[in-house]
């Protein structure tokens, strides 16, 4: 890893080194901070957790050659190089912002309260039509994981996509002061983590952080349909580009054709930007949701900005894959399941229900609570609840606490519609068997702390129970 030596990393942790002179000028060839990670010359960073301390796991790295280990207190009798610092969380940061300033790519950082990682997703795959991109990965997007994913950068990478997410205010500070992006992304500013950031005000404050650690040479790319993100006027003496389906924004879509759960068909135009002229995209969205256009006019935007043909961006759109958890299409014998698991807050529910809304056949939404919603969680949840039963779902299922607000809300509003409520997964997934049809698509969406990936797996494991079934009958 470039830069990476021993005296290098003790110097940017503001640490100590403890070992041989003759380890002090070997570099590492990587980060991790799970002792099951390790790898031969890696650092091994051991983070305190809520349960765990790496930090009791040093001597078994170690053994697994190890190259060196920081800690946060003297090891007596160490036969292996050491550097002592105040925090190793601290440390990991500190690490990873100097790795960066070692690295001649780009960097796109993207944030938002709904659709960062499949922002992200979208604007990897157009580039990755020409460059060498790496991606956040899984939920690698905090204090913790995004120092990991810059660990993860080779000098052939051309262009990192960052995905950033906070809950407090100066953690995007904190963030974007290690990625030092040269584009900035943001998506939307909904209604997540009112609990700390109290409004969408404080939403759009927290987000806009990222500004602060722009490089000299940026684009700041915003949704230009969120009211609030369009009251950015100015950063740094430029202009944001905004993009939306109004075409007013320089960035718009046009001539836009749902085609159902098979996605969306669009033209997005682009205006010139530096040596590049403006253009037209014939745009073909693999992954269902009017949300989806948003990403594609973003992630076009990034690839003209970046020199790609519009031959180039409109392949890296068509090509995009879903994520298992964010929109995931599972199409088994029986079922169509529109798996949205990984997350949840008022914005994402509803563009799911707008998803599940197109399907044919009966519709049956599975959504459970949604957390760190602040004072109004009730109000929030009564909503969705509401606007679920607006959209015509015909079986509504909620799941929790908090979703009996949700239940309620769709009580209120049901003609027509079936509503359940259920304290918890254990009396729903007794219950899996009888609440679901061949042909059913079916929507299973919540906070991640629900864990609702069980009910994914339950509902496929549903089609195929059903489908022994049937065949066990027809022997008979």
């Amino acid at each position: 890893m470039k830069g990476l030596s021993l005296a290098n990393i003790a110097s940017a942790c503001g640490g100590t080194y403890r070992g041989s002179e003759d380890a002090r000028n070997r570099e590492i060839t990587g980060v991790a901070i799970d002792s099951r990670k390790i790898e031969k010359d890696f650092l091994f960073v051991p983070i305190k957790g809520a349960r765990v301390d790496g930090h009791d796991f040093i001597e078994q790295v170690m053994e697994k050659e190890a190259l060196c280990t920081l800690s946060e207190h003297p090891l007596t009798g160490a036969q292996y190089p050491y550097i002592l610092v105040n925090s190793t969380e601290q440390a990991l940061k500190d690490l990873a912002h100097f790795y960066r300033s070692q690295l001649d790519l780009k960097v796109i950082g993207i944030t938002g309260s709904v659709g960062k990682t499949s922002t992200k997703e979208l604007i990897a795959s157009v580039l990755e039509q020409k460059y060498r991109v790496l991606k956040t990965e899984g939920n690698y997007n905090n204090e913790i994981g995004l120092p990991l994913t810059i660990f993860r950068l080779t000098e052939e990478d051309e262009i990192a996509v960052l995905e950033m997410g906070i809950d407090h205010f100066g953690e995007m500070h904190r963030l974007a002061d290690i990625a030092r992006p040269n584009v900035c992304v943001i998506t939307n500013i909904g209604y997540a983590h009112l609990e700390n950031l109290g409004s969408r005000e404080g939403i759009l404050q927290a987000k806009t952080e990222m500004f602060e650690h722009l490089q000299p040479e940026f684009a700041v790319v915003l949704n230009g349909d969120d009211d609030m993100l369009r009251t950015v006027a100015d950063v740094h003496g430029q202009k944001p580009v905004f993009f939306g389906i109004d075409s007013t924004a320089p960035v718009f879509a046009s001539h836009i054709e749902n085609r159902g759960l098979k996605g969306t068909l669009c033209t997005i135009q682009l205006p010139a930007c530096g040596d590049f002229s403006e253009t037209t995209i014939q745009a073909d969205i693999p992954i269902p949701g009017k949300h989806m256009v948003y990403n594609a006019l973003a992630g076009a935007y990034i690839g003209h900005l970046f020199g790609l043909s519009p031959e180039e961006i409109e392949t890296g759109i068509h090509s995009l894959q879903p994520v298992t958890g964010r929109n995931h299409l599972i199409e088994t014998d029986t079922l169509m399941i529109l798996d949205d698991c990984y997350n949840a807050n008022p914005a994402s529910m509803r563009a799911s229900l707008d998803v599940l809304a197109l399907a044919t056949g009966r519709r049956v939404a599975v959504m459970g609570d949604m957390k760190e919603l602040g004072e109004n969680e009730e109000q929030l949840h009564f909503e969705t609840g509401e606007y679920a039963a607006r959209k015509g779902i015909d079986t509504i299922v909620c799941i929790g606490p908090l979703a009996c607000q949700m239940y309620l809300g769709a009580k209120n509003l049901a003609s027509g519609n079936t509503v359940l409520h259920y304290t918890g997964k254990k009396e729903f997934l007794h219950d899996l068997p009888s609440l679901f049809e061949a042909g059913d698509t079916v929507l299973v969406k919540a906070s991640n702390s629900m864990k609702f990936s069980e009910i994914v797996e339950a509902l496929t494991e549903f089609e195929a129970n059903t489908k022994d079934e049937i065949e066990k009958g027809a022997k008979q």
